[in-house]
C-alpha cells in the first residue's frame, strides 16, 4: 500500500487511521467538507481533499493513484429523520464505491458495525455467519445494514470490498460518545437501562485500526470480520472504569427497568433528541457480544490494546 484514500478523516477512527497510515509511510488523500476538517487531517500529515459525500467527482479526482479507499465516514446519531442517515450512509457509500470503480482502485474497506445485526434481542456471541435481521431497530442499524449490503455487493475482480465490524468503539479522543455520557452522568440523565449487568464486546480505536489495516492487506475480497478487545466483558463494569477516567462516578447511577426505557422510547420518538431511542436501547441494554475469531485466523488480528492499557491510556481507570 502506497496510498490510501480516507472518508470520514477528521472524525474518532478517521483521525486514528491516517495517523497509523503516516506511520507506515503511506501517503494519504483525506476527504475533508469544512476549513476545520481541512486543518485536522492536515495536521495529522495527509493531503486534504475538499469535498463530501454527496460529491462523487470530488472523491474521484481525490482517490486518482490510491491503492486503497478507507471509508470511515458515516452518520452515527442515534436519532433524526432516516432521509438524513439514508443521504449519508446509504447513497455516500455507494458514491464512494462508484468514484473507488471510475479511479480504479484496487481494494476498498468498509468500517462497519455490530449494530446491523440490531433487532431489539440480545445479541450473543454472533459470528459473521449470523444474516442481518429483515427490520433493523432505528435508522442507523437499517441505512448501515444497506450501506455493508452495497460494499458486499460492488465487490469484483479487480475490486476487492471488505467490511470490518467494530463492537462499542471507544478510546482517548473520542469526541462524540464520551463526551455525551459524561455530560449525561453529570446532569443527572444517566441510568443503567436493564441494570448493566450483562455482558458487551467492546473495541479500542486502535484495535479498529490494527484491523482495518490488515483488511487492506490480508481481507478476503467480499467478506466481514468483527473486531473485538478479546473476551466480553461486563457493561455496567467496564463504562464505569470508563467513566471514572473522565473524573465521572456513575456507580450510583439510577437502574431504569428495560421495559421502562422502551415506553419512553416510544413515547418520545417524535422529538428531535429523545431522552432514550430504541437504538441505544437494543444496543446498550442487554448483552451484546460478538466473536472475532475469523479475523484473528484469517488476518493475524491481535486487539493489540488490551483493556486495561486503553482505559490506562485515558487516564488512569480508578
Amino acid at each position: 500500500m502506497k496510498r490510501a484514500f480516507v472518508t470520514g478523516g477528521s472524525g474518532f477512527v478517521g483521525q486514528r487511521l491516517i495517523a497509523a497510515l503516516h506511520d507506515r509511510g503511506v501517503e494519504v488523500v483525506a476527504m475533508a467538507r469544512s476549513d476545520a476538517a481541512v486543518a485536522k487531517v492536515t495536521a495529522l500529515g495527509a493531503t486534504a481533499s475538499r469535498g463530501d459525500l454527496a460529491d462523487r467527482a470530488a472523491m474521484t479526482t481525490g482517490m486518482a493513484g490510491c491503492d486503497v479507499v478507507f471509508h470511515a465516514a458515516a452518520h452515527v446519531e442515534q436519532h433524526g429523520k432516516l432521509a438524513e442517515f439514508m443521504a449519508v450512509n446509504v447513497a455516500g457509500t455507494e458514491h464512494a464505491l462508484a468514484a473507488a470503480r471510475e479511479a480504479k482502485v484496487a481494494r476498498f474497506v468498509h468500517v462497519g458495525t455490530e449494530a446491523v445485526l440490531a433487532d431489539g434481542k440480545p445479541i450473543i456471541r454472533a459470528d459473521e455467519s449470523r444474516p442481518r435481521p429483515p427490520k433493523p431497530v432505528g435508522p442507523y442499524p437499517k441505512t448501515k445494514g444497506l450501506a455493508e449490503a452495497a460494499v458486499l455487493a460492488a465487490n469484483a475482480p479487480g475490486f476487492a470490498t471488505v467490511v470490518i465490524r467494530p463492537r462499542f468503539i471507544w478510546g482517548k479522543g473520542d469526541t462524540s460518545l464520551l463526551p455525551q455520557l459524561v455530560d449525561a452522568v453529570r446532569k443527572g440523565k444517566f441510568g443503567w437501562v436493564g441494570g448493566g449487568h450483562y455482558l458487551t464486546s467492546t473495541c479500542h480505536v486502535d484495535n479498529v485500526v490494527e484491523g482495518a489495516l490488515l483488511a487492506a492487506d490480508k481481507g478476503a475480497p467480499g467478506e466481514i470480520y468483527f473486531l473485538t478487545d478479546g473476551d466480553p466483558v461486563e457493561f455496567r463494569e467496564f463504562m464505569t472504569r470508563m467513566l471514572a477516567t473522565q473524573h465521572v462516578d456513575a456507580s450510583r447511577a439510577r437502574e431504569v427497568p428495560i421495559w421502562a426505557a422502551r415506553l419512553v422510547a416510544t413515547l418520545t420518538g417524535w422529538m428531535a433528541k429523545p431522552p432514550v431511542t430504541k437504538t441505544a436501547i437494543a444496543l446498550i441494554a442487554h448483552e451484546v457480544t460478538v466473536v472475532d475469531a475469523k479475523a484473528r485466523r484469517d488476518l493475524g488480528y491481535t486487539g493489540h490494546v488490551t483493556i486495561e492499557a486503553g482505559l490506562a491510556g485515558m487516564g488512569g481507570s480508578n
